[in-house]
């Protein structure tokens, strides 16, 4: 399990008469899942389990997914500038509602990179049956093919950028990301990875390589 860390000393919870705000999305998609409460307790008891536990009036200290399965499992926790909120980052086992859907707030939208990340994860992780492999599990399962592909994306997109080509380059540049993403899950990384590094170089003690 993942070391999960979050100052809880940080977070005012006097604020909301003992608990804080918990947002939680979904680390592949991007999705917003839910919104509960915490206190100082379930918020302890998320870092030790790596699962989230929350609060509420009507349930008191409660584990997400303890009696249906549909655990969150914890990637970051991550408080807002006023210590009164806290962005929970999870892994969904399952639904996020009570009523069966994904999310509280009905049929949104994924963010486009999470949602192809998540779909190129389940495809590294799918077992291979009888029927021909999909291009995405060729990619994965063929070293060669796969630096190959992105290599040939690489300069199709450099040339229609030379041309002036707008669309062609719109059309080549989705195509690498999408080999660049299925080489980052070959390697074991993906998008929420990149997010961390981008953001890690956005930090006054970061590169400054993105600006």
């Amino acid at each position: 399990m993942a070391t999960i860390s979050i100052d809880l000393d940080a977070l005012d919870f006097a604020k909301g008469d003992g608990t804080v705000t918990v947002v939680a999305q979904d680390a592949a998609t991007g999705q917003v899942l839910m919104v509960a409460a915490a206190d100082r307790e379930a918020l302890e008891r998320t870092v030790a389990t790596g699962e989230m536990h929350y609060r509420s009036r009507a349930r008191g200290l409660w584990h997400k997914g303890a009696t249906s399965g549909a655990v969150q499992r914890v990637v970051a926790l991550l408080p807002d500038c006023d210590g009164d909120a806290v962005l929970a980052r999870v892994r969904p086992a399952g639904p996020a509602c009570h009523t069966g859907q994904p999310t509280c707030f009905g049929d949104v939208a994924a963010e486009p990179f999470g949602a192809l990340d998540a779909t190129i994860a389940a495809r590294r992780t799918a077992a291979r049956g009888a029927g021909a492999p999909s291009y995405t599990q060729r990619l994965l399962d063929d070293r060669n093919l796969r630096l190959k592909k992105l290599g040939e994306e690489v300069a199709e997109l450099v040339t229609a950028c030379a041309d002036g080509d707008r669309r062609r380059a719109t059309e080549e540049a989705a195509d690498l990301l999408y080999h660049a993403l299925v080489a980052l899950q070959a390697a074991g990384a993906g998008v929420d990875d990149v997010r961390a590094e981008l953001e890690r170089r956005a930090t006054p003690s970061g590169t400054g390589a993105t600006g």
